[in-house]
């Protein structure tokens, strides 16, 4: 068997596995969270300086230069930089680990 061709059955194999359908799903659906939660938060930080711009321009407190504007955006920063992060851990873990199995299973099956 050609390398292209052991190579095209290992393909088939990998998409016919039940346990890809399932990697396909989590890792679809765990990045629709994820995408779902930046959008909000992101978007609705837009919306809030179109409509009450001068909530963004509130002091935190008396005599402060930091504004409820400056705070919102640092705290998005590292909030994006924390979800960023999970979905690596979370790549690097669950999802390598199912995808190791399902290549080492379709691997053997061709052999």
């Amino acid at each position: 068997m050609s390398t292209t061709a052991s190579q095209n059955a290992v393909y088939a194999r990998i998409r016919k596995n039940p346990r890809f359908a399932e990697l396909v799903s989590k890792r679809q659906g765990f990045a629709t969270l994820l995408s779902i939660i930046v959008l909000v938060i992101f978007y609705g930080f837009f919306m809030v300086v179109a409509f009450n711009p001068n909530l963004i321009g509130q002091r935190l407190s008396e005599g402060s230069y930091v504004t409820i504007g400056i705070a919102a955006e640092l705290f998005m920063f590292i909030f994006f930089w924390v979800l960023t992060a999970v979905y690596v851990k979370r790549a690097n873990g669950e999802f390598d680990e199912i995808t190791a199995e399902i290549v080492r299973d379709a691997s053997k099956e061709v052999k």
